[in-house]
Parts: structure tokens; sequence; C-alpha cells
């Protein structure tokens, strides 16, 4: 069955377009997309000393709710010819289920609302569904973003995002769909006093300061120390999954670093490529890691066996070097990519805030700069603006150069300062 449904969904995808600020199950994005570039937006207007109100909506039982009805009409207003719609109705006819517990299982009843769980063809018709019921009411990207039912709205005033939150609700509602009241959150960037709270049919929206989105949290202040901590646990959860094998000491040093590699380091470098590491925080995930590699290897600090021999021994890399490697991968992914691509798009939106970013060490341009200089790059970067502007960075000066407003201006990266333009040959 499940065969016969990747050909219907391949034949599907060939005629369907779904909407660019749908990332999820969509050829060539990820949720690394997503974070990515509602971190890029939060920093620019923060760096910028402007507000940016979002929204996280999130949808009661978003897949056990969606009418068959509504399916079969989003199909065919899609462009998908009728025999396939006849195809996918018949999977749904005469679809019965059960209901098991510990003290037994009830009778056989008919389900007639809602998509097939563990079905491979389900996700594909849930973006379709929501790319024809939000038509009316998204914006275009980076205002409006969405993975499967978790929607993100932004606006730069509070009054216009409580606006399009209500234009949601009803334009969902209305067609079968529940937006949960308890679990939709509003969170304000670069916040002024007294700039007030977001309802939703009179009911107050839940404010917060930090907010997890995709397992990635964001802070309204631009901070990552909260994710920070977060990888660090993610990390332990993963080491106790697998310390049965860990900590045998059967099991050899390289097998014990393999295994490390593979289950625990990825559950700590998630989403850290859309991050500005500071370097105590870079230093709070390795003393996990190497905690976690002491007590794998049976050692400890008492012993005075230096971190390099540790990780030589596991045949482990230092994180640091790991999440700088990701951070360069992602980069060029970035810049690939066709300035259609939200993640991408979002990285040049300038609006009168773009000089201010060079100075922030908190702020991914700036992690991204120090990265590429680290490295020894020629030439690191070159990008183009909308406008006549560009920038670059000097051979091992550690300056980055930029023509701006037709002035030459220069930012010392380890200085932290301007440098006048007349100074530049002392470097």
């Amino acid at each position: 069955m499940k065969v016969w449904e990747r050909v219907v969904e391949a034949r599907l995808r060939k005629v369907v377009e779904i909407c660019e600020q749908q990332y999820a199950f969509m050829p060539r994005k990820s949720t690394t997309d997503a974070i990515f570039a509602l971190r890029i937006l939060m920093e620019k207007y923060r760096d910028g000393q402007k507000e940016l109100h979002c929204v996280f909506v999130d949808l009661e039982k978003a897949y056990d709710r969606v009418p068959r009805e509504k399916l079969w009409y989003c199909m065919r207003k899609s462009g998908v010819a009728e025999k396939y719609v006849r195809v996918v109705q018949d999977m749904y006819e005469r679809s019965r289920t059960m209901v098991r517990c510990a003290v037994g299982q009830t009778e056989e009843f008919n389900v007639e609302v809602g998509l097939h769980q563990g079905s491979a063809l389900s996700p594909f018709l849930f973006a379709m569904v929501m790319d024809q019921l939000s038509e009316e009411v998204r914006q275009e990207s980076p205002w409006t973003m969405m993975f499967a039912d978790d929607i993100v709205i932004c606006s730069e005033s509070r009054e216009q995002v409580e606006e399009n939150l209500e234009r949601w609700r009803f334009a969902l509602e209305r067609r079968g769909m529940k937006v949960s009241r308890s679990k939709t959150e509003y969170m304000c960037v670069n916040e002024r006093e007294g700039s007030g709270t977001v309802r939703l049919q009179g009911e107050e929206v839940k404010k917060v300061q930090e907010f997890k989105y995709l397992g990635s949290t964001v802070q309204s202040n631009g901070e990552c120390g909260k994710e920070v901590k977060k990888r660090v646990q993610a990390g332990w959860n993963g080491w106790r999954k697998v310390s049965g094998v860990l900590c045998d000491q059967k099991i050899s040093a390289r097998i014990k670093g393999k295994m490390y590699r593979t289950v625990v380091r990825p559950a700590m470098l998630y989403g850290l490529e859309t991050v500005s590491l500071r370097k105590r925080q870079e230093s709070e995930l390795e003393v996990a890691e190497l905690k976690m590699l002491r007590f794998s290897l049976g050692v400890t600090r008492l012993d005075r066996i230096r971190n390099e021999y540790i990780r030589g021994t596991a045949h482990v890399g230092r994180l640091g070097d790991k999440v700088r490697e990701a951070r360069l991968r992602w980069f060029g992914h970035v810049q690939r990519r066709d300035m259609s691509v939200i993640s991408t798009e979002v990285t040049y939106v300038v609006g009168g805030l773009v000089f201010a970013w060079f100075v922030e060490e908190c702020v991914w341009d700036y992690a991204i700069t120090v990265t590429l200089l680290h490295v020894g790059l020629t030439v690191a970067v070159m990008a183009d603006f909308p406008s006549t502007e560009h920038w670059w960075i000097a051979q091992g000066s550690g300056l980055v150069m930029m023509i701006f407003g037709g002035q030459l201006l220069a930012y010392h990266l380890f200085r932290k300062n301007f440098v006048h333009p007349a100074d530049l040959q002392n470097f």
C-alpha cells in the first residue's frame, strides 16, 4: 500500500505547485530553512531598533480534523486530474478503526474525517489543503511561514499581526480546522514599553519571551543561551539512551567514538548552523561533550588526562570546529540558492537596516564573517545588495570593508571598532 501511495504522490507533485511559504515535505527545503529565515529576520529588526511582532499559530489535531469534502475540493482546485481524485477517494472509502487499551479493545467504527495516520501520501495531501485554505490570507515571505500545521505570522505592528491572526482563524475555522487558543503564542522582538498584547476573539494570546520553533529555541532578545542549554540537554538525553554501549569496557574506544558521533553529536549540533555562538557558549558545549567522553572512556579529571588525548582516543574532533564547519556549509548552501527561496531572500532584507549587523557579535552575519577569516580564505565572500553597496573581507587583516552610501567604511573584527579610511594603509 505504501508503495502505491508513493507512486500517487510522485504523480501529484508533478501537477500541483505548493506555495513557497510551505517548508514541510517539500523538495530542497527543511526545518533549517525555516529556523534560519526566522532568526535572520529577528536579527535584522533587533539590530535596526525596530519592533517585530510574531505569532506562532498551532492547530488542534490538524491531521484528524481535515474534512474529506474539503480534501476533494482542494485537490480539484489544485489542478489534480479527476482520476487521481477517485484514486485517493478509494483509499479513504470504508476506512475503519478501533481503540485498543490495557483492558481490551473496542469494536470497529467508521472514520469519516481526517487523514490517514502513517500514510506516505498524507503529508502532501495536508500541504495541498493548507495551500488552498490559506490562499486568501497568507502574505509574502518571510512574513508568513508554514511547516505543516505550524504557522508563523510576522508583522511590524501589533495591530497588523492581530488582524492577520484573526483572518487566519476565520479562513481555517470556517473550513473545519481549529486554532488552538492554549498553544498559540505571541512574541515581540525589541519590545518597547506599552507595546500591549495580541487578542484572538477577545481572548488574550499568551505572550512569551522564548519559543521552541521546530525544535530550536528562539528568544525575543536575540540571545541563544537557552538554545545552547537545550542542545546540551539533548546531548545528554542521547548519551543516556546508549550509555549501556558507551560505558561498556569491553567495547573499544574507536567504536564508542563512532557511536557518539552517530547518536549524540547530531542532537547537540541541531540548528546551530543558524546561531551565532559566543566563546562562552561554545565552551559550554565542549565542556558537556568532554564530560560524556570521559564517562564513556572510564576516566575522570583526577586522572589528569588532557582533553586532546581524550578526543584522540575516541577519534572525536572539537565540537566548535564542527559548528563552524556546519555554518560554512549552510552559508554556501544559502549563497547558491535562488533568491526566490525564503532562507536566501530574508538574508538580503535591507529596509534601512543594512549596517548595524556588522558590529554585533551575537548575530549570524558576524559569526559567518569571523568563521571565514578563521579558515583563512583569500577572498571570503562578496555579496551584492539590491543597490550598488557591497562588502568584502581583506585577506588576513581582520577588516570588513564595505561601500555604503558612496563612502568607504571599515570595521575591525578583532578590535571591534571602526577604522577611518585614511588609516587603512596601516593594516
